[in-house]
């Protein structure tokens, strides 16, 4: 394994590592004071120029989706940030937020002065308390040393950071979920256009950010848009569409393996690597059976497809909806695929917020199939009609408002195409009578359900 030298990472484990204090020791804040020597359209080119890329899970390149802005807008533009970290299996801007909370503010402060923004909001889960106490102390000491409020470090521009904290939603994690639950309205997704660079949090322009997107912006303004492109993989020459995957990345690796934890290293580095150099292999000798590779709403790797890169474009290549939040789970050879996908769909239809009728619907239809599966009353038929609703809900298909219901089908797909012999196997071992059955059955109780 090639040595690599964490910088995101890098005051994780320092004593005091969440103040100020210990935070300027190792030149926190210099990064703020150049860029604001700079124009706020150099730093917002600095970044394009890096090829940095949204870490929240679309992906989307940063310093163009910074470009969406009006030009001409007489503000108040706002910035949010996304702290609503609730793919499961997904913990790495817990850690910063924790045990580095300066990192994330002086990349946000950077962020919201490259975009003109004057008001940043932090939207954090409520199931983050400590998050919460360490951000909002980091805030007032960022107030007491002249980072923020009026005419920061002399040079003009004024900026309020306000910690939010929601109310425990996964669809929050939608950007314009997220603005209409920071208006206090319910967490509804809108329909786009407007795109919230045009018309975001109080119908004013605003761009939304991921914790771990603002703490790299950090480190492209103080170590250079070269050293970013140093590392990850290159943008493909025959392709003038992939802007590459560039820089540093958190990997969250949990699940059956012997060294659980958050890991850093440059985008691009296989599944099996992140296992076995990082993790220290799976688990009490076993084998890998399957790995999520970006969190549940990515789907699923079969143990022949470990060579898969995590970088934004590798999980695509294996049937998956992307790299996600980077939040790989190891699955031995012990557990039942049948319960992982009867688990991922009662999370799904627990947290789709109704809007849409696919989602809504497809949700709960497939966690009333799977659960009538596992109480051995499952029919082969059963299978495609699973299929059937994973290929029919979601953005792609052109079916729903927000992506929420494509992550709940790609674990149908995946999990059923890639094991469908050991579904078809559970069906026909716990429904030997009635596994060929196509005739309709009776609904489950809805106690059974749940």
């Amino acid at each position: 394994m090639a040595t690599y030298e964490p910088v995101l990472l890098a005051n994780i484990g320092r004593e005091n590592s969440h103040t100020r204090e210990v935070y300027e020791q190792t030149g926190g804040y210099q990064a703020l004071r150049k860029s604001l020597a700079m124009s706020q359209l150099d730093v917002t080119e600095q970044v394009k120029q890096s090829g940095l890329r949204g870490r929240g899970g679309a992906g989307f390149p940063t310093g163009l989706k910074w470009t969406f802005l009006p030009k001409d807008h007489p503000g108040p533009i706002y910035f949010c940030l996304n702290a609503d970290e609730s793919e499961p299996g997904t913990f790495n801007n817990r850690i910063l937020m924790e045990d580095d909370p300066h990192q994330v503010i002086e990349g946000l402060i950077i962020s919201c002065y490259a975009t003109r923004a004057t008001t940043a909001y932090i939207y954090l889960r409520f199931e983050y308390p400590k998050a919460y106490r360490r951000l909002q102390a980091a805030i007032d000491e960022c107030y007491a040393a002249g980072y923020l409020g009026q005419n920061i470090l002399g040079s003009g521009y004024s900026l309020d950071i306000y910690l939010h904290r929601g109310a425990a939603a996964y669809i929050c994690g939608e950007e314009t979920g997220l603005i209409e639950s920071l208006e206090g309205k319910r967490a509804w997704p809108r329909i786009k256009p407007p795109f919230p660079a045009v018309e975001g949090a109080f119908r004013k322009p605003t761009v939304v950010n991921n914790v771990e997107t603002a703490a790299c912006v950090r480190h492209i303004m103080e170590k250079g848009v070269e050293w970013f492109r140093g590392m990850g993989v290159q943008p493909d020459p025959s392709n003038p569409r992939d802007p590459g995957s560039l820089g540093p990345k958190l990997y969250c690796l949990s699940g059956h393996v012997e060294r659980p934890g958050c890991y850093e290293a440059p985008l691009g580095i296989t599944v099996r690597q992140l296992i076995d150099e990082y993790g220290g292999g799976v688990w009490k000798g076993r084998q890998a059976k399957a790995v999520v590779p970006g969190g549940i709403s990515m789907g699923l790797l079969g143990p022949d497809e470990l060579d898969c890169p995590l970088d934004f474009a590798g999980p695509g290549k294996y049937g998956c909806l992307g790299l996600g939040t980077a939040a790989v789970v190891v699955m031995d050879d012990t557990v039942s695929i049948v319960d992982y996908l009867h688990n991922s769909a009662r999370f799904f239809a627990h947290e789709s917020c109704g809007q849409c009728t696919p989602c809504r619907e497809g949700t709960s239809w497939a966690l009333k199939i799977l659960s009538r599966i596992k109480a051995g009353r499952g029919r082969l038929i059963d299978l495609q009609l699973l299929l059937e609703i994973g290929d029919g809900i979601g953005i792609i298909p052109g079916s729903t408002i927000c992506g929420l219901s494509d992550g709940a089908a790609w674990p149908l797909k995946n999990a059923i195409r890639k094991f469908r012999g050991e579904f078809e196997e559970y069906i026909r071992k716990s429904n030997p009578s009635g596994y060929n059955n196509t005739e309709p059955v009776p609904a489950m109780p809805m106690e059974s359900v749940h």
